[in-house]
């Protein structure tokens, strides 16, 4: 009986020794990491945030930023997002100004940037070629960096990198689907 006892006592401080020397040994050992930079979002010197958004608050995003950038334009104008992208203005002709409104279909690409495809435009009563309004547009309005109209191509391509945000912030978009009001962007942070 006595040595029962002495294998039990024996076996029961081994497998004590056995789960210390287990903590210890985990403790000591270093920690693997679970994700990478790329699993965390990082591009290049950037995070990146996904957002969603909706047509009424980027319509106040828009303006907003139309306002501060262009706010020394002899023109002014601006954008609504409806069903389509319109945008509203005036052409001066002779001494009078004439009331402008042109709508676009968006097109998020997939590089981030946004075409801006020609749909309709009312001048006025007068009938205007699509290209001259463009042009004119393109020569009279002040537009931010990164937006460039095509009169040639009907449409209007905007470099959603280039354009000018708070903390060289960029951003890309991802989806531009104005009738369901699906509007989602990623917004670059950089980090220093």
């Amino acid at each position: 009986m006595k040595n029962k006892w002495k294998t039990g006592f024996l076996l029961l401080v081994g497998v004590n020794l056995f789960f210390t020397l287990v903590v210890i040994l985990m403790l000591m050992s270093p920690f693997a990491e679970t994700k990478n930079s790329d699993e965390l979002g990082l591009v290049g010197e950037h995070v990146a945030f996904q957002v969603k958004s909706n047509k009424l608050d980027l319509n106040k995003l828009i303006n907003n930023y139309l306002k501060v950038e262009a706010a020394d334009s002899p023109i002014g104008y601006r954008i609504i997002l409806g069903e389509e992208v319109e945008l509203y203005g005036t052409l001066p002709l002779f001494s009078q100004e004439i009331n402008m409104k042109l709508t676009f279909e968006p097109e998020a690409l997939p590089n981030g940037d946004l075409v801006l495809k020609q749909k309709s435009m009312s001048v006025g009563s007068l009938d205007l070629p699509i290209s001259y309004v463009l042009k004119f547009i393109s020569e009279n309005y002040k537009l931010p960096n990164g937006v460039d109209i095509r009169p040639k191509d009907k449409l209007i391509y905007v470099n959603m990198q280039q354009l000018k945000l708070k903390s060289d912030m960029k951003i890309k978009a991802n989806k531009f689907d104005l009738k369901n009001d699906d509007i989602a962007f990623t917004i670059l942070v950089p980090i220093k």
